[in-house]
């Protein structure tokens, strides 16, 4: 087995921290994505292939999300074909409450490679480098969560207990479910934010519905825009409103806190 690792994702939000750190821990990383050299494409399986060749351990993500159709089936395929390519090690990243998110764990646990997951739901950066930034500088961010509370969990903390999966023993066979310290509902998220960054920060409950036709007004797909809000809805439904000892469990520390993670990306400009 090399050293090399392949990192699934590698510009996503996860992904690029994982590569960083790997980088700066000397490792021989491979971004894998379309963009990447050899590129990697989850739709043309002839890209697999080259991009294992010479892979030891391989992080996993599949964009968009585990619950869109064809993504299980991908996984497996994936794992399976790493695992006869000589790969010793698969860390997975997987959905917490999604019940296609358990399948693909399941494929990849029967694989026949030592293998890990990282289970994780909302991140905080969703509010400063995906679907929340825009709303945060607008000082309204829309969407259907209700109150419903969510133990936001920083990528950065991801990354680090992905790392340590890849990278350490001790992880083979092992299910990190990982979450922030406490639980927030959307309101008090956006409360956060707004004290961290000195101006108006409001969250504005829709239900699905009205969610699903803004997503098809801004040029969303049909089946992506229903597979999108039926995963918010699903998630949000209080089945994942509990924190975790995963990242202490795997980390030894305790995970950052969401007034952290808003005075710092607050400071750092990125809602300016």
């Amino acid at each position: 087995m090399t050293n090399c690792i392949l990192v699934l994702g590698g510009n996503g939000k996860t992904g690029r921290r994982v590569v960083e750190r790997l980088r700066r821990a000397n490792h021989d990383v491979r971004p894998g994505s379309r963009a990447g050299s050899p590129p990697f494409d989850w739709d043309d399986r002839t890209t697999w292939g080259p991009a294992l060749r010479g892979v030891g351990a391989a992080y996993v993500t599949y964009q968009p999300d585990l619950t869109f159709p064809g993504a299980v089936d991908a996984v497996g395929a994936f794992a399976r074909q790493a695992a006869g390519a000589g790969v010793g090690k698969l860390v997975l990243l997987s959905g917490r409450g999604e019940r296609e998110a358990l399948h693909a764990e399941e494929a990849v646990a029967a694989a026949g490679l030592d293998w890990s997951v990282v289970r994780a739901s909302y991140f905080m950066q969703n509010f400063s480098e995906a679907a929340f930034a825009d709303g945060v500088r607008a000082g309204e961010i829309v969407f259907p969560a209700g109150d419903t509370p969510e133990p936001f969990v920083d990528a950065e903390d991801i990354a680090d207990v992905a790392v340590a999966a890849l990278t350490e023993d001790g992880h083979a066979g092992k299910v990190h479910e990982v979450t922030g310290p406490r639980l927030l509902t959307f309101a008090d998220a956006a409360a956060e934010i707004a004290a961290a960054t000195g101006r108006e920060v409001r969250y504005v409950p829709v239900t699905p519905q009205v969610y699903r036709d803004q997503l098809l007004a801004d040029g969303l797909p049909e089946d992506a825009a229903t597979t999108l809000t039926d995963l918010f809805t699903t998630t949000l439904d209080g089945r994942n409103a509990y924190v975790t000892d995963g990242v202490r469990a795997a980390l030894g520390r305790e995970p950052r806190d969401f007034g952290v993670f808003a005075r710092g990306t607050a400071e750092a400009g990125a809602w300016s």
